[in-house]
């Protein structure tokens, strides 16, 4: 019977590579896609309809369809959302247009602009600014943390001096919305 000896060779040294930071978790919105696919479903629905009427009237023409096209176009693009990401540091609003990025380690300010569409617009130490809706924040907690513990760093800093009540207020609608949502899962509406 043959003996069989395994043996490792410890005579190598074995050599750590520095330990490098964690990669930094980058927060998305979750609903932009559910968002896209609904300004698409409503730009196609309205084309739809107004094809489907001009041609029951017998009024459709290669001229009115190229109207309702273009019109069909614009409201797309007027429902296109912003995709939002988060990550350590950084805040970024992507539109069809162009890219808006903000330092959050370092914002100056953040307001909330209230109108037909409320907004919160946050400004950093460079000039840079980004507008995004609450709402964005409210649907995506990862994207709400990653920006307050950024604010919160920036107050540290004493870089933020204006901002403390509009974040204040985002804060207590997400805190309203998760009461909500656990009272609802659990049945204590």
């Amino acid at each position: 019977m043959e003996r069989r000896t395994e043996r490792r060779n410890d005579t190598r040294a074995t050599v750590d590579a520095p330990a490098s930071p964690p990669p930094t978790e980058v927060a998305h919105d979750r609903r932009w896609a559910q968002d896209l696919r609904s300004s698409i479903r409503c730009s196609a629905a309205l084309l739809a309809l107004l094809l489907v009427i001009d041609w029951g009237a017998g009024t459709l023409t290669p001229s009115r369809a190229a109207l309702w096209v273009t019109l069909a176009l614009l409201l797309f693009l007027v429902l296109h959302p912003t995709r939002v990401a988060a990550g350590e540091g950084w805040l970024t609003s992507r539109g069809l247009l162009r890219t808006r990025r903000v330092r959050t380690d370092h914002l100056v300010s953040v307001r909330c602009l209230d109108g037909v569409a409320q907004r919160l617009v946050l400004r950093d130490t460079s000039g840079a600014s980004v507008e995004i809706d609450p709402r964005v924040l409210v649907a995506n907690p990862p994207l709400w943390h990653r920006l307050d513990a950024d604010a919160r760093a920036s107050a540290l800093r004493g870089s933020l001096t204006c901002g403390a009540t509009a974040l204040r207020r985002v804060s207590e609608r997400i805190d309203r919305e998760t009461a909500m949502t656990v009272f609802k899962v659990s049945g204590m509406d």
